[in-house]
């Protein structure tokens, strides 16, 4: 089970929102390269990088940030980003930077022709972000609810040759209330690629929990506050994780 540790990032700060309201934002850190070295030596085998302004822009913004944190991680660990990638040179740029995987979330709703365009062009790299409420998409920030259900979206993108789906309950995440692991292992029952879980992650319980379905196609969970609050130790939850794989 990989544990993913989010750095999510606001003018140039590594910040939390609860619920994606970007006017509820905690700063942990105005350096977010030396945060990524911190989940590094902590034993993280991936990053989650999230632009916050790009997201509500539409567009990149916080390359510095962004680019300081992949000179940091080097050829270590992969990176994952998401927010604001809305056009193919934009992807293109990203991956020359040195980012393993772009996220597509709004725009993979709202044009899926530019994210079937993504998956022809940059095979291997496209994850599909699908934010949902009650099981319905949710777009532009999260700000829109469409009449979208997550099954039916998801099965779509991985016939296109997405390489995974980041799956949040927007209901929860930021709010340390617990993952929504019913329906993440429902998608993931549902898919071929690997269900990333995000959106709610509070301690130990729930590592357990995901670890116990991940034989359903549950590849990782996005860890977010809740290692930033202290109500959850990362390196023992990714040690714990590891033995629960051990002897699956």
């Amino acid at each position: 089970m990989l544990l993913i540790p989010a750095i999510d990032l606001k003018d140039g700060h590594c910040v939390r929102l609860k619920q994606g309201d970007m006017a509820q934002a905690t700063t942990f850190s105005e350096a977010p390269a030396e945060m990524a070295a911190h989940w590094l030596d902590q034993g993280a085998r991936r990053l989650h990088l999230v632009d916050l302004n790009g997201a509500f822009a539409g567009k990149p913004q916080n390359l510095g940030a962004i680019k300081a944190i992949l000179k940091e991680v080097g050829d270590d660990i992969p990176v994952q980003l998401g927010g604001g990638i809305r056009d193919l040179d934009t992807i293109e740029k990203y991956i020359d930077a040195g980012m393993r995987y772009v996220i597509i979330g709004t725009a993979a709703v709202k044009n899926p022709g530019f994210l079937k365009d993504a998956c022809s062009a940059f095979g291997g790299h496209i994850i599909v972000g699908l934010d949902a409420k009650d099981g319905k998409v949710a777009t532009d920030g999260w700000s829109k609810l469409t009449g979208h259900a997550v099954v039916d979206l998801a099965r779509k993108f991985e016939d296109w040759g997405v390489e995974s789906i980041v799956y949040t309950d927007i209901g929860r995440d930021g709010m340390l209330s617990g993952i929504n692991v019913e329906a993440t292992v429902k998608l993931a029952q549902a898919l071929s690629i690997p269900v990333i879980a995000s959106g709610g992650l509070s301690g130990m319980a729930d590592i357990e929990a995901l670890c116990a379905v991940e034989g359903e196609g549950v590849e990782g969970v996005i860890c977010g506050r809740a290692i930033y609050s202290g109500d959850l130790d990362f390196a023992a939850a990714q040690e714990r994780a590891d033995e629960l794989g051990d002897t699956a």
